[in-house]
């Protein structure tokens, strides 16, 4: 199955971090993009916004929350699709992901909802 890096950082990290540091960032996380894609491991990309809604549905009936949630103390803000089945690969790319550096990297196999 092929394995999934979540960026996982504080809320407010981004605009505590202000623009000039932000592009000095997003242009490290664009190099780490690049190496995966030499090495032919990158199957999906993408930064995740701030704004978010959570739905549930029960009974038939739908529920919409708005975010920012209060109780969340950190939010996905990034994730990695990565072309490989072995978790100890995907392990080693964590450890070179510069987001490491300021969030958690959380490594998952991605497939069926029944593994």
């Amino acid at each position: 199955m092929p394995q999934m890096l979540f960026i996982v950082e504080p809320v407010g990290q981004r605009a505590e971090r202000g623009r000039a540091a932000g592009e000095a960032v997003y242009q490290r996380m664009l190099d780490f993009t690049a190496e995966l894609q030499a090495e032919g491991l990158l199957l999906g990309v993408n930064s995740l916004g701030t704004a978010a809604k959570r739905l549930a549905k029960r009974d038939g009936t739908a529920q919409v929350w708005d975010g920012p949630f209060a109780e969340a103390k950190e939010m996905v803000g990034g994730y990695f699709l990565l072309d490989t089945e072995d978790p100890d690969v995907a392990l080693a790319w964590a450890e070179r992901c510069p987001a490491a550096e300021w969030a958690t990297v959380e490594i998952r196999g991605v497939g069926p909802c029944y593994m």
